[in-house]
């Protein structure tokens, strides 16, 4: 069987919103999801009330809505980035070390991560860049890593001078070893294991673009 790349050359790279909103749309109805901090918080909004799925924030919340504006906002009602969010119907809070058992026990069906680099074989470096003047931030990133049954990484592909974020091997501290289940980047999305880094949609450059950037072996994914 042939297995083609759906490319999307007709238009740009996706912004950060475009990327959330592509995660939004493949995760199944009835997941429980942890957003991380950072950009992965954003997939919220594009979770629409019908949607059935039930997001977990790790400093002790379930049934976490988006992002809180103006008469919404309670200080008092934040995710755990102290970004202020509203609740959804049936939202219920617990202590922190029960957000971190659900975590660990293998409770939560996804997680949306950041990252400063993954590898094709799923290592995930999202804690630390190892510079000396750098504050490192572990947070709930290596019990999710180790504890979500699908572990999906939010970046942008290229760093900002322009060297790829995909990688063949980590050079940064690992959070976790071969974690990452799938890679959704403002250029292409990825399906990511022992077989390496496959590519299942491409945004604004083509397949082949795309393998002479990057310097990891690819193959087409289903």
């Amino acid at each position: 069987m042939t297995v083609t790349v759906r490319e999307h050359t007709d238009r740009g790279p996706l912004s950060r919103d475009e990327i959330a909103a592509r995660i939004a749309r493949d995760i199944p109805r009835g997941a429980y999801v942890n957003l991380g901090i950072g950009q992965p918080t954003l997939v919220a909004d594009h979770l629409g009330p019908d949607s059935g799925i039930v997001l977990h924030t790790e400093n002790g919340m379930l049934g976490m809505g988006p992002v809180a504006v103006g008469d919404q906002v309670d200080p008092d009602l934040t995710n755990a980035g102290k970004i202020p969010v509203v609740e959804l119907p049936g939202a219920a809070y617990f202590h922190h070390a029960d957000s971190f058992a659900m975590m660990r026990g293998g409770h939560l069906d996804v997680c949306v991560l950041g990252a400063f680099q993954v590898s094709a074989g799923g290592d995930l470096a999202n804690w630390h860049t190892g510079a000396p003047d750098a504050i490192p931030a572990v947070g709930g990133a290596m019990d999710l890593a180790i504890g979500a049954k699908q572990v999906v990484v939010m970046m942008t592909l290229l760093a900002k001078d322009g060297t790829p974020k995909l990688v063949r091997d980590c050079t940064y501290p690992l959070t976790g070893v071969g974690c990452v289940d799938r890679l959704y980047t403002d250029l292409a999305v990825f399906e990511l294991g022992p077989g390496g880094a496959a590519v299942t949609e491409t945004f604004g450059i083509s397949y082949d673009e795309l393998a002479a950037r990057l310097d990891v072996p690819l193959r087409p994914g289903a």
